[in-house]
């Protein structure tokens, strides 16, 4: 009988750390693939999970309706008038001419107009056509009657006023102007004519 050669070599090679063969069917070597999908142990029934798909979409739906509602009342608020309003029409009409023709400030001008019709670079244009008018005439003054209310159907007006410019020089302009006038929280300037 024989014996193995002394080192452990099995008689294979001369290498003391005999290396298996490379594959050959082109698979990297690794662990092996799994089997499939691992089967319930007989004695426990799969865990079903209606409960908490349920649960999730209700939440969902309640985080959507919320931000769709909250989303509703911002945009219905967001036009709602600032501020009380004029307790007339004709008062509203009187507060707008004053700031546009006496003061020429557009921002107190804008408290006047409706929040459909507010519109704060038309409001600005037509204070600064009256600016013109200080720069270009000596000493022009405007003044009006107390506005008339021509038409009012509930919460609709129509206002009219006839604004006269006259200068130092004696020079006299007049311009009628007809206002549309509606009523909110108040009475508020929507269109002028």
């Amino acid at each position: 009988m024989t014996q193995p050669p002394a080192g452990g070599d099995t008689g294979t090679s001369g290498d003391p750390n005999p290396q298996p063969p490379p594959p050959t069917g082109g698979v990297p070597p690794g662990p092996a693939p799994a089997a499939g999908p691992q089967a319930y142990p007989s004695d426990t029934p799969p865990r079903k999970r209606p409960a908490v798909l349920i649960a999730s979409l209700v939440l969902a739906a309640a985080v959507l309706l919320c931000g769709g509602g909250g989303t509703a009342a911002f945009l219905a608020l967001r036009d709602s008038e600032d501020g009380q309003g004029a307790k007339e029409p004709q008062v509203a009409v009187d507060g707008f001419l004053k700031a546009v023709y006496q003061e020429r400030d557009p921002g107190k001008a804008a408290t006047f107009v409706c929040s459909a019709s507010r519109d704060d670079e038309k409001i600005a244009t037509k204070v600064a056509e009256v600016q013109k008018y200080v720069t270009q005439y000596q000493n022009p003054r405007f003044r009006w009657p107390t506005p008339t209310v021509d038409n009012q159907t509930g919460d609709r007006a129509t206002v009219s006023a006839r604004v006269t410019m006259t200068t130092a020089d004696e020079k006299v302009a007049e311009q009628a102007l007809r206002f549309t006038v509606v009523r909110k929280t108040g009475w508020w300037v929507c269109e002028v004519g």
